[in-house]
């Protein structure tokens, strides 16, 4: 035991270590990273609490908020998820994830996210209003994550997810990490902490022939043209660091009450907190509300897009006589500035 656990402290110095290292809250940087899509969350239950629940996320969710909760389900689990992301932009995300038990302490999942950003007009240079034809950009990422659970009570969990972004003639492919941590106590379990740092990995950078162009040759007497290649340049992984704490306030069997805090710290912008509470009737009936918001908001600063009220509802129930195997629906709202908020649908199987 006692090796587990210095094994424990040193996975969460480590972390905490990285963390420091890295991270500034640095709002100087921002518009600086690429891949912003690791950042969107297509999941309804965890969108409904403005993805605060670092410490008491679990199953598929946590492979997009804290990897260490991957473990914390029984069987295993299947989520299908749309959303409607920032109603009126036309953009859609689209997700899937699967996990299940490995052995007594362990899970292994796998989640598929992509972006469809609907048909954009093709323009040049000589035809600014559009040329009649369409494109779409093919944003894709996949995440492969395992979890170990030390005694029911300590949660760790690493995660390795391929990003993948492309448009006509030019494309980029990057990997990145995600590591984190849950520790639960309270005689029914009632406090959780949570640490997660997300999105790690090395610059990413588009090439392909999109990046050619023909130019007249300054040596040539004719009209023959040379073709040259630019160099993009490299951008960075949009890295966090997430710190949560909860505390579930049990009424009898059926009612828990769940509360919870959340700092996050952005590599690439302002630093952000948040507070959010989730309702639970046997399980089967949630209901959930969340707020965040920037630190050190300057006058006349853009505040983060998602910074406000969230919301959202679950109904999950069983679906053969043991009551084991179960059907969930989650539904989550976000309130954004600008555009007309971002809606989530979750359809979850529990087994």
């Amino acid at each position: 035991m006692k090796k587990i656990q210095f094994r424990i402290y040193l996975v969460l110095a480590g972390l905490l270590f990285l963390a420091a290292d890295t991270y500034a809250g640095n709002p100087d940087r921002q518009g600086e990273s690429g891949a912003a899509e690791l950042l969107l969350n297509p999941w309804g239950r965890s969108a409904g609490l403005h993805s605060l629940n670092t410490s008491s996320v679990s199953g598929v969710e946590s492979m997009r908020i804290n990897i260490a909760g991957l473990g914390r389900i029984t069987g295993k689990q299947i989520v299908v998820g749309s959303t409607r992301y920032l109603e009126g932009s036309d953009v859609r995300l689209s997700s899937f994830g699967y996990t299940q038990r490995s052995g007594k302490n362990g899970a292994f999942g796998v989640s598929l996210m992509a972006v469809d950003f609907g048909d954009i007009n093709v323009t040049t240079t000589g035809q600014p209003g559009g040329t009649g034809a369409t494109y779409s950009p093919s944003f894709f990422n996949m995440g492969l994550g395992y979890s170990y659970t030390y005694d029911n009570k300590i949660s760790v969990g690493l995660l390795v997810r391929g990003v993948s972004e492309s448009a006509p003639g030019v494309s980029a492919f990057g990997l990145a990490i995600d590591a984190g941590v849950q520790y639960v106590s309270g005689e029914n379990d009632n406090f959780r902490l949570g640490i997660s740092l997300r999105n790690i990995g090395a610059p990413m950078q588009f090439n392909g022939q999109g990046l050619t162009f023909k130019t007249p040759n300054p040596e040539s007497e004719t009209d023959q043209l040379l073709s040259v290649s630019q160099q993009a340049e490299s951008f960075e992984m949009p890295s966090v660091l997430n710190i949560g704490i909860s505390y579930d306030f049990l009424f009898g069997q059926n009612i828990k009450l769940r509360t919870m805090g959340n700092f996050t710290s952005n590599a690439f912008s302002r630093d952000e907190i948040g507070a959010g509470a989730e309702f639970s009737f046997k399980d089967m009936f949630m209901l959930r509300a969340g707020y965040r918001t920037n630190l050190k908001n300057v006058s006349g600063e853009v505040p983060n897009v998602y910074s406000g009220l969230s919301g959202g509802a679950s109904i999950e129930v069983p679906f053969n006589e043991s009551g084991k195997n179960k059907i969930g629906v989650d539904y989550a709202y976000r309130a954004t500035s600008p555009f007309r908020g971002t809606h989530n649908l979750s359809v979850r199987f529990s087994f």
